[in-house]
């Protein structure tokens, strides 16, 4: 499956993607990286890969768009700004060597000096007047020359980077989505037909290109003049509704009506409890409360301007808006709110998982697709029809033709003219009023006919039908709700591929490190890189206790947790340690051998000390963090706030792991400075990311409205619930744009960390883990609550900035008024997590271990 987009928040791909793997299919998702790096992820047994795009090709079509004589004139050697710019800083340089050595040279040097820096001054201005002139002759947006290639090369360059990755993958079936994709399909396809390999490719049309209102001339030309080019080579045709299949089939000839997959959600899981709240709990309103939603992207030709000229109409009444981000649409109809005095009734509620979407829109009264009649909204029923009908919502529509005739025919809402307020008001005060009636005529029929498990019945078809192929077994263990991870190689592989780490595998050097088996967050994984780079003489072995409920990080070796206590698998543990390893790293306090000995690494501790295998224990955190005494230390203490019996259950492991490592002898280190308050004669080695996948150079506190991010794992750990209130009404003051990230993918969180201005970490333990490195890794200022004790451990080069929950809205003040002080902070958090997180501090504290 392919897609230009960065796969997440693209539901109809994700839900695509889920059901071919439950129908046992073996499924690589490949979408577009926001780095320069590809980045490997997995959803289940799902390879995720997303691919960087260089902009090779355009940048060559750019070049030659200038006139090709005059311009090779005008601008020879300088293709583009970034050439003129290396040009204009390499002239300053040497002018200003040139002109010092005039003052140290002897009168006849100094002479001839000077005739070099006139000449070389006259030859610069005149280049630099050629290239303005040039660029004030060339078109700035120049039109479509109808050539797809030239006028929107970004097709091509698409291909030359995907292209390489589908074709060493030899797949039976390339689903391409979206005109973007139709190029690589079709050439990916018929390259490896030429090299043996029979390979069939549909396309997936989700939107009518013709009738879109594309911002730009020449890709309002190009895109329908590519799909119009291979669509007739494609081995089927998938559309989103009936009325754009037959469009699709008159406007290309084909000889077949498209295949109709409408995009719905799963019905499956709704209603299955998994979300934590809904709009109405985030907007902070009674069950009493008129309340209407419009979930999905803000664009001009979605209409909600008619929506917020309506709102004085419809007094009491308000508004959810479920937006991913702030945009200029929306800051521009958030100020006619404001003109119009109903700002305080509309609020900005975030995205959730996508099969989350119809549980969380449940506790509104109506949904609203209040679309302007253009074309490409013409043709089909959107994804929030499906999903406001699952959720028990009416609807109020505006009149574009599929939407009405389907909401009229059901008698599922009421309809307005999409252009104008006053009768949108009228529309949704009937709706309102009459709601309950409206919502009973959302049948099981309308249900079952818009879900996604009948709508992708027909897609799991044609794959059979086009590739001649059966799935051996189908897999339908495979959760709908399955979430993303981060890159690992399969169970029982090697790791390897690029994006994840990578070490020297246990062989024939010296030291033959293992560790394990925790590896919780992937650090032992990270740990075996940053020590095999840093020491030639030393290879690892990764081990990974492996449970169904935990994410399959990088290692050599995976065992499964739920047999630890059979002997035949700890006999085989024994077996691998023992004989092969000259040391061993044992992360949190975990047996090695299973539960041969017991359920620590006291019991196994004897057998390895007979095997000379040198053994360091390594903690994380809660396997030796004292609960009772960390209450005593810090006030807002995250065991405050934990779950019954989780405290009592976390003191009785804390107290048994200090005990052994108090009796061991052995090296002990912890990978966060603040656990050097429960176990002081341990050494810190710093936690390990990879710091370059995280850089990123856009710049920081430069929006008016900063964006603010704060991701708990699982709120009572990080304190979300203290700092809510303060976060929330500044969001809706509009000092801030807030962005709570719970539960979603991991690489949608590494692109909203990059995307952030300021970050808020935790405001319960005292010191920072791996999630505010990665923010620190991306220059971003991180908020949280530092220890005196994590400052001192740290020389005081920390720079996260240290707030509590009393103390949040100030610090929060201090930033916002200072914002070149605050974009200061997020330099010097970028050099921090390179000094510190890289590995090569790490593995300078494990090297005398290692010894």
């Amino acid at each position: 499956m392919i897609v230009a987009n960065g796969i997440t928040g693209d539901s109809r791909v994700q839900k695509t993607a889920v059901a071919a793997a439950r129908d046992g299919w073996d499924v690589t998702l490949i979408g577009r990286s926001d780095t320069k790096r590809v980045q490997r992820s997995r959803m289940g047994p799902i390879d995720v890969v997303r691919v960087p795009v260089p902009a090779e090709y355009g940048r060559s079509v750019k070049a030659r768009r200038a006139h090709p004589l005059r311009g090779a004139m005008t601008q020879f050697r300088f293709p583009d700004q970034a050439a003129l710019n290396h040009y204009r800083a390499s002239y300053r340089a040497w002018v200003r060597e040139t002109s010092a050595e005039t003052v140290w040279s002897g009168a006849p040097r100094r002479a001839s000096l000077k005739a070099i820096l006139r000449a070389r001054r006259a030859v610069y201005r005149l280049r630099m007047r050629a290239f303005k002139w040039e660029q004030r002759r060339t078109p700035k947006d120049p039109g479509p020359v109808r050539d797809w290639r030239r006028d929107w090369p970004q097709l091509v360059d698409l291909d030359l980077a995907y292209g390489p990755v589908i074709e060493e993958l030899k797949p039976d079936v390339i689903h391409a989505n979206d005109a973007t994709m139709i190029v690589t399909a079709a050439r990916s396809a018929a390259r490896l037909r030429a090299s043996g390999h029979r390979c069939a490719w549909l396309y997936d049309a989700h939107e009518y290109i013709r009738g879109v209102e594309w911002p730009n001339p020449r890709q309002a030309w190009a895109l329908p003049a590519a799909e119009a080019e291979y669509i007739g080579r494609a081995d089927a045709v998938v559309t989103v509704s009936p009325q754009l299949a037959e469009l699709l089939k008159n406007d290309h000839k084909l000889s077949e009506l498209p295949v109709v997959v409408g995009n719905s959600p799963v019905r499956e899981v709704i209603g299955s409890g998994s979300v934590r709240s809904s709009v109405r709990e985030v907007c902070g309103l009674g069950p009493e409360v008129p309340l209407m939603v419009y979930s999905g992207w803000l664009g001009p030709e979605r209409g909600v301007d008619a929506v917020i000229n309506g709102l004085p109409e419809l007094p009491g009444v308000h508004l959810a808006l479920v937006c991913s981000r702030v945009n200029p649409l929306l800051e521009q109809l958030l100020e006619t709110s404001v003109s119009l005095g109903v700002r305080d009734r509309i609020h900005l509620v975030p995205y959730v998982l996508q099969h989350e979407v119809a549980d969380y829109l449940s506790s509104a009264d109506v949904g609203l697709t209040p679309f302007r009649r253009v074309p490409n909204c013409e043709v089909s029923l959107p994804t929030k029809v499906s999903e406001y009908l699952q959720a028990g919502l009416p609807l109020v529509t505006s009149d574009v033709r599929v939407i009405k005739a389907y909401v009229e025919e059901k008698k599922l809402g009421e309809v307005f003219t999409w252009d104008d307020p006053t009768t949108f008001a009228a529309a949704a005060s009937r709706a309102l009023e009459r709601r309950d009636e409206l919502a009973g005529n959302i049948t099981e029929d309308v249900l079952k006919e818009l879900s996604w498990e009948q709508q992708s019945a027909g897609l799991l078809k044609l794959y059979r039908s086009l590739s001649k192929k059966i799935p051996p077994v189908p897999a339908t263990e495979v959760s709908w709700t399955v979430g993303e991870t981060p890159g690992a190689a399969p169970i029982g592989a090697s790791s390897g591929k690029s994006g994840v780490p990578v070490w020297t595998p246990l062989g024939s050097t010296r030291i033959k490190l293992g560790i394990g088996p925790a590896n919780y967050a992937g650090q032992g994984a990270a740990f075996a890189q940053a020590v095999s780079q840093a020491n030639a003489d030393v290879s690892v072995e990764v081990v990974m206790n492996h449970r169904a409920d935990t994410f399959d990080y990088p290692a050599d070796v995976y065992v499964d947790a739920a047999r630890l206590g059979e002997l035949d698998v700890q006999l085989e543990q024994v077996k691998r340690v023992v004989g092969r390893y000259t040391h061993l790293i044992v992360d949190a306090f975990m047996p090695v051998f299973g539960r041969l000995n017991g359920d620590t690494i006291a019991g196994d501790l004897a057998a390895l000390r007979k095997a000379r295998i040198k053994v360091a224990l390594l903690s994380h955190g809660s396997d030796i963090r004292n609960p009772v005494r960390h209450m005593e230390r810090h006030e807002y203490s995250l065991f405050r706030d934990a779950p019954d019996g989780i405290a009592e259950k976390l003191r009785s492991k804390a107290e048994v792991n200090r005990r052994i490592a108090d009796e061991c002898g052995l090296p002990l280190f912890v990978t966060t400075p603040d656990l050097l308050d429960d176990l002081p004669s341990a050494r810190w080695a710093p936690l390990v990311v990879d710091v370059a996948s995280w850089a990123v150079e856009a710049p920081t506190m430069e929006r008016k409205r900063p964006v603010v991010m704060h991701a708990p794992s699982k709120r009572w750990t990080k304190g979300t619930d203290r700092i809510m209130p303060v976060l929330t009404e500044l969001h809706e003051r509009g000092v801030i744009d807030f962005r709570c990230a719970e539960n979603i993918p991991w690489a949608e969180m590494q692109a909203l960390v990059k995307e952030s201005d300021l970050v808020l970490d935790q405001f319960t333990t005292g010191s920072y883990g791996t999630f505010a490195v990665e923010a620190m890794a991306a220059g971003k200022p991180v908020v949280g609550y530092i220890s005196d004790g994590v400052k001192a451990a740290t020389n005081g080069e920390l720079p996260i900035v240290s707030a509590t929950p009393d103390t949040l809205r100030e610090v929060l003040g201090s930033l916002l008024d200072d914002r070149e002080g605050t974009a200061a902070v997020g330099r010097a958090s970028s050099e921090f997590a390179r000094t510190y997180h890289d590995g090569r501090w790490t593995a300078q504290v494990l090297s005398g271990f290692l010894k």
